[in-house]
């Protein structure tokens, strides 16, 4: 087995693949294993781009993958920091959401105006508030 690198891979089923790559040989066909490999979509909005990543195969608890090597497209290794440390928090914590890098807070320029426990409060004390204009 050779050494293992991060990879964008291409299969000749048109997905796009993110994994940590090993290539080996089986009965003289070459093949890659992948180790955790996801789906990472660009998605661009008004506030900027995000990367949506999420795993290829989601209903399996399976972490290595064998691919003969003529269904791949195109493979390219990558050195590209910030796309490995997205790769590498999406495995090490897949659903958590707190541990997105860059969050963005909104603000009044956004339509933000209170939060839940904030606005709640005020809506207590607006309510047990005396009213001037009842008769006693």
């Amino acid at each position: 087995m050779q050494e293992e690198f991060y990879a964008i891979i291409k299969l000749v089923s048109g997905e796009e693949i993110f994994a940590l790559v090993m290539p080996d040989e089986v009965n003289d066909d070459t093949v890659i294993v992948l180790q955790n490999p996801v789906i990472m979509t660009m998605i661009g909005g008004n506030h900027g781009s995000f990367i949506k990543v999420k795993p290829w195969m989601e209903l399996t608890d399976e972490d290595f993958f064998i691919i003969k090597f003529d269904k791949v497209i195109y493979i390219t290794e990558t050195d590209d920091k910030k796309l490995i440390n997205i790769y590498n928090d999406f495995i090490e914590n897949p659903f958590d959401v707190e541990s997105i890098e860059n969050e963005v807070k909104p603000d009044s320029k956004m339509g933000y105006i209170s939060n839940v426990n904030d606005a709640r409060k005020k809506l207590e004390d607006d309510w047990k508030r005396p009213n001037s204009n009842k008769e006693s």
